[in-house]
C-alpha cells in the first residue's frame, strides 16, 4: 500500500503484508480442497487427487506471489482499476510460468491457457475480497479514530493547565505563553482527522509537548529518560499512539507515588520492525490512587494497529511489582514526505 495517498475506499491490498498472504493462502487452499471433493469419483482417490491439485497449485501460487511482493510498491503507484489489472496480469505470467516449469518444458497450450483462466479468475476473486474488506473496515477506523479523540479529551487535564497557566502568567510569563503553545499544538493534532498514518518523529514530538504541560503541574517528580538515538523518524506509525502511553505513565506512575522514578520510553528500529517500548513506575500497594485504568488507551491503540498493520503489529503489558511496560511492534515503513500516509489495509 502506498504510504503517501490518503485513504480512499478503492486501494490494492499490501501484498508484503503477513495477513494479506496468510488469507490468500487459507482462502486458496480451501477452494482447492472443495474443488478437489466435488471432482471425485471415488471417495479413496481424494488423497492422491488433493496432492496433485497442490502440486499444481504451488507451483502456480508461490511464484505470483513474490511476483506481486516484488512489484508491490509499484502496483501501490497506480490507481485502483489500473493496479487490478496490473495484478491480473502480473499473477497470470507468473501463474503460467510455474506451471509450465511443472510440465517439465513440454508445452501444452490449451492446459497453459486453462491455467491462466483460473489464476486470474482467482485473483480477481480474492482482490474484491480484499475490495469489500477494505469498506468494511473503513467505519472502524473512523469510529476508533473519534474513541481516541474523546479518550484524549480529559476535562481534567485542560482544567490543570489552565490553572498552571494562571499561576505562571504573572511571575513567568515566557513560560505561560510556551505552555499554552504547547497546549494548543497538542488540541490541534487532537482535533485533526487522524484516520492516516503519521510520522514518528511527529508522534515523539508531540508527547513531548504534553509532557512539557505536564512538568509545569508535577515539576521535579516528572522525570522521562528518552532513548531514541536508533529512531527512524520517518517510520510511519497510527497517529496518538505515544501520547496515551505516556499520559497514561504519567498519571498511574507518577502523580499517586511520592518519589517517582523516571518514565522510560525506548524508540528503534531492528531490521524491518519498529519498536516502541513505554515504561513506567508502579506506586506502592498502599498509595493513594486519584486515576483507575480501564484499558480503553490500550485496547485503542491496539484495535488501531490491527486496522493499519493486521497481524504484523504487536501490543504487549508486562506488570511487575514497581514497574508496568508497554512494548509496541510495528513493520517499519517509512513516509517520505512530511504529509500523512495512509493505513496499510492489509488484511
Amino acid at each position: 500500500m502506498n504510504p503517501n495517498v490518503s485513504i480512499e475506499s478503492d486501494l490494492l491490498p499490501d501484498f508484503r503484508n503477513m495477513g494479506v498472504l496468510l488469507r490468500i493462502l487459507v482462502f486458496v487452499h480451501l477452494a482447492l480442497f472443495v474443488y478437489t471433493l466435488i471432482g471425485l469419483e471415488r471417495w479413496q482417490a481424494w488423497p492422491q487427487n488433493l496432492a496433485a491439485a497442490v502440486l499444481w497449485l504451488e507451483f502456480s501460487m508461490l511464484p505470483a506471489l513474490l511476483l506481486l511482493g516484488l512489484a508491490n510498491p509499484l502496483l501501490a503507484k497506480l490507481e485502483y482499476s489500473r493496479g487490478v489489472a496490473a495484478t491480473c496480469v502480473l499473477v497470470a505470467v507468473a501463474g503460467t510460468f510455474g506451471h509450465w516449469l511443472l510440465m517439465l518444458g513440454v508445452p501444452n497450450w490449451n492446459a497453459l491457457l486453462a491455467n491462466a483462466v483460473v489464476v486470474v479468475a482467482s485473483a480477481l476473486t480474492l482482490l474484491k475480497y480484499f475490495h469489500l474488506r477494505q469498506r468494511a473496515l473503513s467505519p472502524r477506523l473512523s469510529e476508533a479514530r473519534l474513541a481516541a479523540l474523546q479518550a484524549r479529551i480529559r476535562p481534567h487535564f485542560l482544567f490543570n493547565s489552565l490553572n498552571a497557566v494562571l499561576a505562571l502568567i504573572r511571575y513567568e510569563p515566557a513560560k505561560a505563553e510556551q505552555v499554552l503553545e504547547d497546549l494548543a499544538d497538542l488540541f490541534r493534532v487532537v482535533m485533526k482527522d487522524n484516520r492516516q498514518l503519521s510520522r514518528l518523529d511527529r508522534e515523539v514530538e508531540l508527547a513531548k509537548r504534553y509532557l512539557n504541560i505536564e512538568m509545569v503541574r508535577l515539576g521535579s517528580r516528572l522525570k522521562v529518560q528518552w532513548n531514541t538515538e536508533n529512531m527512524p523518524g520517518d517510520a510511519a506509525v497510527p497517529p496518538l499512539m505515544l501520547q496515551p502511553l505516556v499520559e497514561n505513565a504519567v498519571y498511574h506512575g507518577v502523580e499517586p507515588a511520592l518519589n517517582p522514578a523516571p518514565i522510560e520510553v525506548h524508540v528503534f528500529r531492528f531490521r524491518d520492525q519498529l519498536h516502541l517500548d513505554v515504561k513506567n513506575p508502579l506506586p506502592p500497594p498502599d498509595a493513594v490512587r486519584e486515576h483507575v485504568g480501564n484499558g480503553m488507551a490500550l485496547e485503542n491503540i491496539r484495535e488501531r494497529l490491527l486496522l493499519h498493520f493486521d497481524a504484523e503489529a504487536t501490543l504487549t503489558t508486562q506488570a511487575a511489582s514497581d514497574y508496568y511496560q508497554v512494548h509496541i511492534v510495528v513493520p517499519y515503513r517509512e513516509i517520505t514526505h512530511d504529509d500523512a500516509a495512509s493505513p496499510f489495509f492489509g488484511g
